[in-house]
């Protein structure tokens, strides 16, 4: 099969094209021919060499955290699927790899597509939406009547985020650039900050919940505009102690979560406020209940741009340019 593949970290490595063998369907696997995959900056950050502590992949790597496609093989011990089933995913870490025209999942990482979407719209979704979930439902429990502060409203997660959690029933701010205000509120964003002539920080008050995904000086700032008892939740670091537990990290990378977050936690505990960082997992069982959001028609996907396989590392270059509304999509078939 072709596939994309990583041969050495670096911000100015590519990924190469690559005639390589057919995956290996263990026996709780399906083997999904790819229709499409979606690029995320966590594909960048990989490549980089940005989480080779956190997740050491050996090289050669075929790239992608996102797929939509249809079963061609179901391993020996398969119960939720069969062959021919239109399905999509977000692999697990450490067996990603949907830059190519077959890839080989676990049954319990994999859901049912959703019916009225394109196979592009069906691939823009599994990782933003596990994302906003994991976030949201999970981590911040959000409920109806509060408030919540999505920051990157026109991105990837904040696109979905938003409207995640308009259904919840929360009240939503988001920041975004002044070409895309109206576009956002049309997302169903209550509150949009241009971040190029306003100051979020100045304007909002007492919320519930923060989706932190910016920089530092972004995450303190969004601590103060929190209420006590609040919950800032963030996708872009710092790691702290908790993930490193989740993740099973030894005693010296515990230690340097610790230090690389004990400033934010130290601060966000003066304010009587949660800290907690995201590094979100794949997950088939909360795919299946967006899924079901999605028929409902209460999300809808937010596709920017679709590059074909051959011009997977434009599509990549695009993402990181940091200009995309929404999500890049790879059309495979």
């Amino acid at each position: 099969m072709k596939a994309f593949i990583i041969h050495r970290y670096g911000k100015k490595e590519q990924l190469h094209l690559h005639e390589i063998a057919e995956p290996v369907v263990k026996e709780n696997d399906v083997l999904i021919q790819v229709y499409s995959a979606s690029v995320n900056l966590l594909d960048s950050k990989i490549k980089n060499g940005e989480f080779k502590l956190i997740l050491p992949y050996k090289m050669p790597l075929v790239s992608g955290h996102d797929v939509a496609g249809v079963i061609i093989k179901t391993g020996a011990k398969v119960s939720r699927f069969k062959v021919g089933d239109e399905v999509y995913a977000r692999p697990a870490d450490h067996h990603i790899g949907t830059f190519a025209e077959l890839i080989a999942i676990n049954e319990a990482d994999v859901a049912l597509k959703p019916q009225k979407l394109t196979w592009e719209e069906a691939a823009s979704i599994p990782l933003v939406a596990l994302t906003a979930w994991q976030a949201l439902v999970e981590k911040a429990n959000l409920k109806k009547g509060q408030k919540v502060f999505i920051q990157a409203g026109s991105g990837g997660v904040g696109t979905i985020a938003i409207q995640l959690a308009k259904y919840i029933g929360a009240t939503v701010a988001t920041t975004t650039s002044t070409a895309n205000v109206a576009w956002v509120k049309a997302l169903g964003a209550d509150v949009v900050i241009d971040y190029k002539t306003e100051d979020f920080e100045t304007i909002l008050r007492d919320y519930d919940v923060v989706l932190n995904s910016q920089d530092t000086q972004t995450l303190e700032k969004s601590l103060r505009i929190l209420k006590p008892g609040g919950k800032l939740i963030s996708i872009s670091g710092p790691p702290d102690p908790a993930f490193a537990k989740e993740f099973r990290l030894g005693w010296p990378l515990k230690i340097v979560m610790g230090l690389l977050s004990f400033g934010v936690r130290r601060k966000a505990k003066r304010r009587h406020i949660g800290y907690s960082f995201l590094f979100m997992r794949a997950e088939g069982s909360q795919l299946s209940k967006i899924t079901a959001l999605i028929d409902a028609g209460f999300i809808n996907p937010v596709v920017d741009k679709i590059f074909p396989f051959e011009k997977t590392n434009e599509a990549l270059t695009y993402v990181e340019s940091g200009r995309a509304k929404g999500k890049v999509v790879i059309k495979v078939i």
